[in-house]
C-alpha cells in the first residue's frame, strides 16, 4: 500500500494550522512504516488530499478515472471560513458549494472532530471518519531551559505574568477579545504568536494588531521550537477562538502542561471539559474573571489531566487510525 500525500499550495499554508496537520500526517506515516510519496507522478494506491484548490480537485478526478482510491481530508467548513479574510462572509455560501464538490470526490472523508463531522453531514456528505490532526508529544513538552530563553528574549522578568495566544490575524481566532483583555488588564503581559498579511484582513483586525499598549506584543510567525519555548515559559495560554474544526494550539498547550482557558464553543464539547482538563469561558467577561483566578492560584491546576488529552492524540495513534482508514478503502475496492 502506497499513499500519495498531496497538498496543493504547500508553501502558502505551511505556517497555518493546516500546515501543522500535514506535518503530523507525514510523521504519523513514518512512525507506522507506511510508504508514501508527495509526487503525483509517482505510483500510488490511495491519494490523500488535504486542500480544496483546483489542482487538488483535478487530481482527485484523475485518480478516480484511473481506478485509484481518494481519501479527502476535510479541514475546512463554511463555518470556519467566515470571519476570516476580507469578503469571506459574503462568499461563504459559494465556498461551501465548492468544498462540497471537492470533498464528495473522496471515497472516504476524514475530519478532525465529531463537531466538524456533524457539520459535514449537514452538508449532505457521507463516509466520514473522525481522526484528530494530532500532536507530537515527543517534541511538544515542557522545557525549562527554553522557558528561560523565552522570557529573556521578550524581556519578561520573573515577576511578570505572561498570557499568550497562537493564531492567524483573523476575527474568528478571537484576536479582538485578546486585545480588549490586554486593555482591561494592564498588570499582565500579553503576547500573540502568528501572522497574516494585514492587506488581507478587515480594517478592524488591522487596527487591533497595530494597537499600541505597553503590555501587548504581536510577535509574528515563529518556528515551532519558539512556540514550545513560549508554552513552557508563559503563565497562561488562552484560546479565544470563535470557530475551529479542532484547534491544534490547544493540543500543544496540553502537551506542554501549560495552564489554559479556551472559549466554550461546540468543537471542544466532549473532549475538553471545563474544570476537568481545561477552563472554559463563554465571553470576554468570563475570560477576564478566570484569567485573574488562575494567575492568583485560586483555581485548581488541571495540567496533568490536560496532558492526558495530548497523549490520546499523539501522532503515533493518529497514524494507526489513518492506516485503518486506508485499509478500509482498499478492502471496499476489493469487494467490487
Amino acid at each position: 500500500m502506497r499513499i500519495l500525500l498531496y497538498t496543493e499550495c504547500e508553501n502558502m499554508i505551511g505556517k497555518s494550522g493546516l500546515g501543522k496537520a500535514i506535518n503530523h500526517q507525514i510523521k504519523s506515516l513514518k512512525e507506522n512504516n507506511i510508504e508514501f510519496t508527495k509526487d503525483p507522478n509517482d505510483d500510488y494506491d490511495i491519494v490523500h488530499i488535504n486542500w480544496y484548490g483546483p489542482k487538488s480537485y483535478e487530481l482527485a478526478k484523475k485518480a478516480k478515472k484511473q481506478g485509484k482510491k481518494v481519501v479527502y481530508h476535510a479541514h475546512s467548513t463554511e463555518e470556519d471560513f467566515k470571519n476570516s479574510f476580507i469578503f469571506s462572509n459574503q462568499i461563504a455560501p459559494l465556498f461551501k458549494k465548492w468544498i462540497c464538490k471537492c470533498y464528495s470526490l473522496g471515497d472516504h472523508i476524514i475530519t478532525p472532530t465529531p463537531y466538524s463531522k456533524k457539520l459535514l453531514e449537514g452538508y449532505g456528505l457521507k463516509n466520514i471518519s473522525v481522526i484528530s490532526n494530532g500532536i507530537d508529544t515527543n517534541f511538544f513538552k515542557k522545557d525549562e531551559k527554553l522557558a528561560q530563553e523565552f522570557r529573556k528574549k521578550y524581556n519578561y522578568n520573573k515577576n511578570d505574568k505572561v498570557i499568550m495566544a497562537i493564531g492567524l490575524y483573523l476575527e474568528r481566532k478571537g484576536i479582538l477579545d485578546f486585545v480588549e483583555l490586554a486593555k482591561r488588564m494592564p498588570e499582565y503581559k500579553f503576547i500573540w504568536f502568528g501572522y497574516t498579511d494585514l492587506k488581507l484582513v478587515p480594517s478592524k483586525i488591522k487596527e487591533a494588531v497595530e494597537t499600541k499598549l505597553p503590555n501587548l506584543l504581536f510577535a509574528g510567525y515563529v518556528e515551532p521550537i519558539e512556540i514550545k519555548a513560549a508554552l513552557s515559559g508563559a503563565d497562561l495560554y488562552i484560546f479565544p477562538t470563535l470557530e475551529e474544526t479542532e484547534g491544534i494550539p490547544i493540543l500543544e498547550a496540553c502537551a506542554c502542561k501549560q495552564k489554559a482557558i479556551i472559549r466554550d464553543i461546540p468543537v471542544f464539547d466532549g473532549w475538553l471539559k471545563d474544570g476537568v482538563n481545561v477552563y472554559k469561558a463563554k465571553d470576554i467577561d468570563e475570560f477576564e474573571i478566570k484569567i485573574k483566578k488562575i494567575l492568583n492560584n485560586e483555581l485548581k491546576d488541571l495540567t496533568e489531566e490536560a496532558y492526558k488529552v495530548a497523549l490520546s492524540r499523539d501522532t503515533k495513534k493518529v497514524g494507526k487510525d489513518l492506516i485503518e482508514i486506508y485499509k478500509k478503502v482498499i478492502k471496499e475496492e476489493e469487494k467490487i
